[in-house]
């Protein structure tokens, strides 16, 4: 649309009102010169967009956050630390090791109390023992599991994994039996070892474990067997075996000699009465 206001041929600029939005220079100028919200809104938005680049781009520091498997996994920590106190188990015990071997080569007692010493260090589980043993192995049931016998309820998953409790039977049940030592995984229990799940993996003197579970016992066989068939806490976790599938083995494996604890024995929660 044109009009005399802005028609470049037109000498004069009065024919149309100032106010009227077909106006020229006087409109224009008005519209260009004021304040506009929106052209604002789209500057912060823009320098927002800048500082989350900028911050997206420190903090990854050249590594792809957009996935797991280049951050440090809880897990990951937990497995780390786990190797390394088993490393350092191993190295107090290759230590007490040396100062035993001192220690007995000038420390002038009798034949009378090394003999004590050593029964009270068998007795603590520090020294290796032989003889013949019996292995209860405990795993959890197939994730797909289902009820195998008629009145029972399909399985919640908690139904399907081993619980603290369940190993907590199996070692209390070796010990009733007559149980000289126990091994449970690859670690050997003294009176202050304590058997603690957390989630589906257990946890045993500072160091973490996953399912299945093998708990190693030397005495008599016979009497083994026969304590974890008369526990009440075992006789419970078999309905769940034959019901939903939970893992239970026991063999007997021999002869075979079970590793003396190697790691502190310090109490760190308790202090022996006065």
């Amino acid at each position: 649309m044109s009009n005399s206001a802005d028609s470049p041929g037109t000498g004069t600029t009065g024919s149309a009102p100032a106010s009227s939005p077909d106006s020229g220079d006087s409109g224009d100028s008005g519209r260009r010169g004021g304040f506009r919200p929106v052209r604002v809104l789209t500057v912060g938005v823009f320098a927002l967009a800048g500082l989350l680049f900028f911050t997206s781009f420190n903090t990854a520091k050249g590594t792809n956050i957009r996935t797991d498997a280049s951050l440090l996994r809880l897990s990951d920590l937990i497995e780390e630390r786990s190797q390394k106190n088993g490393e350092l188990d191993e190295a107090n015990g290759a230590l007490r090791d040396d100062v035993e071997s001192l220690a007995e080569a000038d420390d002038g007692s009798t034949k009378a109390q090394d003999d004590k010493l050593a029964g009270l260090e068998k007795n603590a589980g520090t020294q290796k023992l032989k003889g013949k043993a019996v292995t209860v192995t405990l795993n959890d049931a197939p994730p797909n599991a289902t009820a195998k016998l008629p009145g029972y309820p399909e399985p919640q998953p908690d139904y399907l994994v081993i619980h603290q409790q369940d190993l907590q039977a199996v070692v209390n049940a070796l010990w009733q039996g007559g149980a000289q030592g126990i091994k449970v995984m690859d670690q050997r229990l003294i009176s202050t070892s304590a058997v603690r799940c957390v989630g589906n993996t257990l946890i045993l003197q500072g160091r973490v474990y996953s399912p299945p579970y093998k708990i190693q016992a030397v005495g008599d066989p016979e009497k083994l067997q026969q304590a974890l068939a008369d526990s009440p806490a075992i006789q419970n976790y078999m309905v769940y075996v034959n019901v939903y599938g939970l893992g239970w083995k026991v063999t007997e494996d021999g002869t075979v000699t079970l590793p003396g604890y190697s790691g502190t024995v310090d109490l760190h929660y308790a202090k022996p009465v006065k």
